[in-house]
């Protein structure tokens, strides 16, 4: 074999296994293969117009040459980024980490114990820091953090207030640009109306129903809100903050105020800036607004055995149970950085945190008070690491700032703003007092020791302890973190062990060589508001993806910002809405969703302002055309789009595709097509081909960016030209079209640092390469078809026999012999796999994705767990329960019990396959009481005995 061939060590299939699968399918090549699959006219007529892919060596040494290209300054910037310290022990055993970053979303709590865990200590770090009761497992950034608050806080206005029309949310002109850029986007589709303004000015009357404040200021200054709440609530309206999180280990936090919910990110925690993200952004907020809360929340239950157990909390606030009357359309997080963040806290401790704020508050004051020894004018009155300075010009600070390799931020002609952070030493403060004095022609005076004084008020100085759980005072040697991180992943499942086979998530391999340039503090440590000639390495590698992104999906331009795929579906939502405004038809409203789509869907339509009509699919799963015919011509004068996605959610090419957008474009709608399934078109079809207007594409599906337990995730959206001038925008660094809208996440390009992934998988894998990925992913799932097809039924195919890349298989024959689908998915534990995706997008069902990465060999060792599990299916019976599916998952506890009751043996019980043995993946707990733990909602590490039943 050829050794430097990335898609040989990308695909796991090889040419000695297509002969057997071929066979197994019952077809004679792969062009058959495909001819069946894929409807003929909307196949590409020529290969993807891009270059041959190189191999792994050349992609790193092309990805060093274009490091070179990025300056990494000391930045000084701040606006809510600060270059930070991530701890060796947390890279090496997190970050570069398979068993953490290759993790998929712990829906099945049984083997993901440790994720789930190292979530509960970040919810809890958050938690006590903020002062407030209870948190969520992190959101996306910043500024998407307080949207969902100020969405939250309009959802929870009193019936009076709904009654009165109070639509006003008053924020603070102290917040972050890039925050009220994003309050922008989401609050005029909801109706709300932004008031921006000093805080001290406010006039609390009931126009209002929530006000947000940033703590401390953009620019540093610390204020004193404890007033300004308590006149909030006398006139209940509800307050939400913005705060920095590590100045609340010095700083009074929020929650003692009696605020309703405090916001932020945790990226100063040991999160490299990475030009903008990922970021794990944190929600914290009070428990009686738990089922308000947007996000997943952590919380802990029991397990069968009564032991105490971890899982997701308050599923049924997911979208796909509450699609559009959900009040969010997040269905992800940035799990893999909260992870690393919560680590920071656990490694560092509360009173590492206090040395780490001490020290960045001490370099400030130090800072401060020697330029004000030279007669600079410092104007913040009370600060924690952000000074502003009055200088003669800021043009020649600039100039010898930059000279020196260090960036400020210049608020004015005559005013900077500089924030300092954990890396800053002496030498630095003093390399930056150097710049001051020489661009105002200062000569140095003889050092002296400078009394630093107090400059917190006493009142705004923080008195509550915090992280006081044994887990945040243990594990501060190397060694020892280290070895709580490892018995953490020894708990959960990921795909460093065995095939994770999620339909509709696409649970690929993210290549050594993708993953590696993470680390590169030349990737690292650039701010995302540096001016972009300082970024031109990360300039090439997002021109470059965005360009090889509309080569694949046959669009004119892409927007990167969007952090999820929910955010991409949001924007593009949004870039439609602007289209119809442009061309004097704001009135269009109505998005046609299919009953079939990703609950996402008609969530993202009601927060684009739209209103969500569902229209039916067929009994062979697909889009029931005449119903479709009917809606659009009814709601013709209201059309603005319909969502699809394709290949189906049922794993189904349709045929009618090009009908279904010609129908619509007729009736004056745009297309949006859910990019989920991307993978099953690449090289082979695309949105354009089809129809389309508009896609999102989930990088981390697709494009091979790691899921890394819930996220991160980059969602760019792909447009059509007519489209393309409402790309949007971002208000420090101009992105975007000359009409664009405005910001949908807080970074100018997003998760910048994880694209680095996508551009590495496209590059690697070349035009030739994805196309056979995109073959792979198709032959893969029809295999597994052709080999349960004798003892599963697949519910949907397409109209010559073919599954796409995913298929549905149907479980709910087996409730005769009283089997749910969820005990297969239990089972499948047993013999080393994670489920399927359980009950989506049919209730009793699972939907299998295999994707192009896995061996035949895997491949089969799956196929041979569900065919013995069907085996076991036959013999249970539902007038007896003690079966080996009903008990599973057998956790070794349960097995190496001197009691053992059970009617079948431990062996088949743990090792009901001969492979098993080789590789045995034990889960920590039994199955999780998901009933108790929503009854008795616990989301913080307080001592266990509280919590569990005796």
């Amino acid at each position: 074999m050829n050794t430097e061939v990335f898609a040989a060590r990308h695909i796991g299939i090889t040419e000695r296994d297509l002969p057997h699968m071929l066979k197994t399918i019952g077809v004679e090549s792969m062009e058959q293969l495909i001819y069946e699959t894929i409807p003929d006219d909307i196949k590409l007529k020529k290969p993807l117009d891009l270059p041959k892919g190189i191999s792994e060596h050349e992609f790193l040494s092309h990805l060093n040459e274009l490091a070179k290209k990025n300056k990494v300054f000391k930045t000084y910037i701040g606006l809510g980024y600060h270059e930070t310290l991530t701890p060796s022990v947390i890279k090496r055993n997190i970050l570069e980490n398979p068993g953490w970053y290759t993790a998929y979303t712990p829906y099945q709590a049984e083997i993901a114990q440790g994720r789930l865990e190292a979530l509960l200590n970040f919810q809890t770090m958050v938690a006590d820091l903020t002062g407030m009761e209870i948190a969520n497992a992190s959101l996306l950034d910043e500024s998407t953090a307080a949207a969902e608050a100020m969405s939250m806080l309009f959802e929870l206005r009193s019936r009076q207030q709904k009654k009165d029309g109070a639509v006003k949310f008053f924020v603070s002109e102290e917040i972050l640009p890039q925050t009220l850029s994003l309050l922008e986007t989401r609050a005029i589709p909801l109706g709300i109306e932004l008031v921006v303004g000093n805080h001290e000015g406010f006039d609390f009357s009931d126009e209002y129903y929530g006000t947000l404040l940033q703590y401390p200021g953009k620019h540093g200054q610390v204020n004193d809100y404890a007033s300004f709440v308590k006149k909030a609530k006398a006139n209940e309206i509800k307050v939400a903050v913005a705060a920095d999180i590590l100045s609340l280990v010095m700083l009074t936090p929020p929650g003692e105020w009696g605020v309703d919910a405090v916001v932020g990110t945790t990226q100063r925690f040991g999160i490299p800036l990475g030009y903008g993200g990922p970021h794990a952004a944190f929600f914290a907020t009070k428990e009686a607004y738990k089922r308000n809360i947007p996000g997943r929340i952590i919380g802990i239950t029991k397990d069968t055995d009564g032991n105490p157990a971890l899982r997701m909390a308050l599923q049924t606030r997911e979208q796909h149970i509450k699609r559009d009357k959900a009040t969010s359309n997040i269905c992800t997080a940035q799990v893999l950085l909260a992870v690393m963040a919560g680590m920071y806290a656990v490694y560092h401790g509360p009173e590492g945190l206090k040395y780490i704020a001490g020290k960045v508050h001490h370099q400030t004051k130090k800072l401060a008070n020697t330029l004000e020894n030279y007669g600079f004018e410092q104007l913040n009155t009370a600060y924690f690491d952000t000074i502003q300075v009055k200088v003669k010009n800021t043009e020649r600070l600039r100039e010898i700032a930059e000279s020196k390799s260090i960036n400020l931020y210049y608020i004015d002609d005559a005013t900077v703003s500089v924030s300092l952070n954990e890396a800053v030493s002496d030498t630095d403060v003093n390399v930056l007092v150097s710049c001051f004095l020489e661009s105002q022609e200062l000569k140095e005076k003889t050092s002296a020791n400078i009394e630093l004084e107090e400059i917190i008020p006493a009142h705004l100085q923080r008195q509550a302890p915090f992280m006081e759980h044994e887990v945040f005072n243990s594990y501060h040697s190397e060694t020892e973190l280290m070895r709580y991180i490892k018995k953490l992943e020894r708990k959960d499942l990921a795909l460093n062990h065995s095939m994770i086979s999620l339909g509709s998530c696409t649970m690929k391999l993210n290549a050594a060589s993708e993953m590696l340039p993470l680390s590169w503090p030349e990737w690292g440590n650039i701010h995302p508001f540096v001016p972009v000639n300082q970024a031109l390495g990360y300039q090439e590698v997002l021109k470059s993806l965005e360009e090889q992104l509309n080569i694949i999906t046959g669009f004119s331009a892409t927007s990167l910002q969007p952090n999820s795929g929910a955010q991409g579906e949001y924007a593009g939502l949004m870039v439609i809405r602007a289209y119809h405004e442009s061309q004097g038809e704001g009135h269009r409203n109505i998005c046609l969703i299919p009953a079939s789509a990703h609950g996402t869907n008609p969530a993202s339509a009601v927060m684009a302002g739209m209103k969500v009509v569902v229209t039916k699919t067929d009994e062979k799963g697909n889009i029931d055309i005449v119903d479709l015919e009917e809606k659009a011509e009814k709601h013709a004068e209201n059309l603005a789009a319909l969502m699809v996605t394709y290949p189906s959610t049922h794993g189904v090419f349709e045929s009618s595709i090009k009908q279904i957008t010609k129908l619509i474009h007729n009736n004056g709608g745009q297309v949006y097509m859910d990019g989920a399934n991307m993978n099953a078109q690449v090289g082979l079809t695309n949105p354009a081909t089809i129809g389309a207007d508009v896609c999102h594409l989930n990088l981390h599906k697709t494009f091979a960016i790691p899921h890394g337990g819930g996220g991160p995730g980059v969602g760019p959206i792909c447009v059509a030209e007519h489209l393309k001038p409402f790309l949007p925008t971002n208000p420090v660094i101009e992105t975007g079209g000359e009409n664009a809208i405005t910001a949908i996440s807080a970074a100018p390009w997003g998760s910048s640092l994880v694209c680095l992934i996508s551009y590495g998988y496209i590059k690697m894998l070349g035009t030739g390469g994805l196309t056979k990925a995109t073959e792979a992913a198709i032959l893969n799932a029809n295999y597994i078809k052709g080999r349960l097809k004798d003892k599963f039924d697949v519910l949907y195919t397409g109209e010559r026999g073919r599954a796409a890349h995913e298929m549905i298989i149907d479980c709910r024959p087996f409730k005769a012999n009283g089997i749910e689908v969820t005990d297969i998915a239990k089972r499948l534990i047993d013999y080393g796999f994670h489920a399927p995706t359980v009950s989506f997008p049919v209730a009793g069902t699972m939907m299998i994705e295999p994707t192009e990465s896995e061996s035949r060999a895997e491949l089969d060792r799956f196929c041979d767990a569900l065919l013995s599990i069907r085996t076991e299916i036959d013999e249970a019976s539902a007038d007896e329960t003690d079966n080996v599916l009903k008990n599973a998952p057998h956790t070794l506890g349960m097995l190496t019990s001197d009691a053992w009751g059970h009617p079948y043996s431990r062996e088949k019980a743990a090792f009901p396959l001969p492979y098993v043995a080789e590789n045995k993946f034990w889960p920590s707990i039994r199955r999780t009481d998901e009933a108790f733990g929503d009854r008795n909602l616990m989301c913080t590490c307080a001592p266990i005995e509280d919590y569990i039943e005796a």
